[in-house]
């Protein structure tokens, strides 16, 4: 089954390169994919809680739609390109084992814990 939803997040990756270069983005546009959201990391320095909701805002999938369907809608590719990025990014994470993060820290995901936490209970 883990093979099958990584498999399902690599579809949605390859979306949202699609709809990248469909849209005649620049190159810079397909770097804002791997490394962009992960900006949101900078609210872990200062606490559990603002890293989590900063993380969890940055690579939650229903924004990115609604940002992107927000661009459709009012026809401005800024809006559009961001949402397509940020569905690529959380897709990206997901793929690689990074869920939406618990108050905890950021080795507690929804995915199970990473890195050198992992014999953890996932919440607190």
């Amino acid at each position: 089954m883990k093979w099958l939803l990584k498999t399902e997040e690599l579809v949605m990756l390859l979306l949202s390169i699609f709809l990248l270069w469909n849209s005649d983005a620049a190159w810079y546009w397909y770097l804002l994919v791997l490394l962009g959201p992960d900006i949101s990391m900078v609210g872990y320095l200062v606490n559990d809680k603002v890293g989590a909701a900063l993380y969890n805002l940055f690579h939650h999938k229903g924004l990115a739609i609604l940002i992107f369907l927000a661009g459709m809608y009012l026809s401005i590719d800024l809006l559009l390109r961001a949402g397509v990025v940020l569905f690529g990014h959380a897709a990206l994470d997901r793929m690689v084992g990074y869920g939406l993060k618990y108050n905890k820290g950021f080795a507690f995901t929804h995915l199970g814990v990473i890195g050198k936490h992992k014999g953890q209970n996932e919440v607190a």
